[in-house]
């Protein structure tokens, strides 16, 4: 009877498709994306601290390289159309230059869940991975598409739910007769102390030599014509004066005391 021969099995060094050493450590190209909603003080310190947050996290890691932090500030997250960093990043990723992204949570990458699944799905063709800290879930996961699903829809509802509060109380100051006014644009009033219009007496001639001109049977052209040659500025300080801005005053409503609101 023959003896068992004995097999040494010779792992293999190199990668068959890629040509590179199996053994050499593979660091993942990194990035991260910080965004806030609005463009007030509290936000933006917030915003910077996203950043800074992001940079020392992913150098700190010795198996991540450090591709970038990208950016969007001042603006909301319904939807993605508008959000260049976002957009840069997405192309970047699905151009092969990023790995894995890293962002604060689901909310903070979009607030629509249509958005949020189809920019995933498509990073994960590529390969790419993204990472949501808050709510610990990494897309390439099994079950990372299920939680992604579910906590997007609330973010959704969240956004939504903020959005009917916001109309709401607009609409409510409506109600009391408390309307915002272009002023700095609004010839003939200013935001007097008590948030009521008031009228600046000066400019006030000047509405109504319009209307009276008007009234006189002058044409919107002729009107137009009259003011520039009288040297007379335009609510924006130019000195030529367009019929459209003369349109303009003679269909504004608020003119005779009315304010026609959404």
């Amino acid at each position: 009877m023959c003896a068992a021969r004995a097999v040494t099995v010779i792992p293999a060094t190199l990668n068959l498709f890629t040509n590179t050493s199996i053994r050499a450590p593979i660091r993942r190209r990194t990035a991260g994306y910080a965004r806030v909603s609005t463009d007030n003080e509290e936000q933006l310190s917030s915003y910077e601290a996203q950043v800074d947050y992001y940079t020392r996290y992913i150098k700190s890691k010795s198996e991540w390289e450090f591709v970038g932090v990208y950016t969007d500030e001042g603006i909301s997250a319904t939807n993605i159309k508008k959000r260049d960093g976002f957009n840069r990043m997405i192309k970047d990723a699905l151009d092969g230059k990023i790995d894995l992204i890293i962002t604060k949570s689901v909310s903070r990458f979009a607030r629509n869940t249509v958005d949020t699944l189809t920019t995933v799905r498509k990073l994960k063709e590529k390969g790419v991975e993204v990472y949501f800290e808050k709510e610990n879930i990494y897309t390439l996961d099994s079950k990372g598409e299920l939680l992604i699903t579910i906590m997007s829809s609330l973010a959704q509802e969240e956004s939504r739910s903020i959005s009917e509060n916001v109309t709401w109380g607009q609409r409510k100051r409506f109600a009391d007769g408390k309307v915002s006014l272009p002023y700095k644009h609004f010839l003939g009033y200013e935001k007097g102390e008590d948030g009521v219009p008031k009228i600046i007496e000066s400019e006030a001639k000047i509405v109504r030599l319009i209307y009276r001109l008007f009234l006189e049977g002058k044409t919107i052209s002729a009107i137009s014509k009259h003011l520039t040659n009288e040297n007379i500025p335009t609510p924006s300080g130019k000195k030529k004066w367009t019929t459209s801005t003369i349109r303009s005053i003679l269909t504004n409503e608020k003119y005779k005391g009315d304010a026609l609101l959404q």
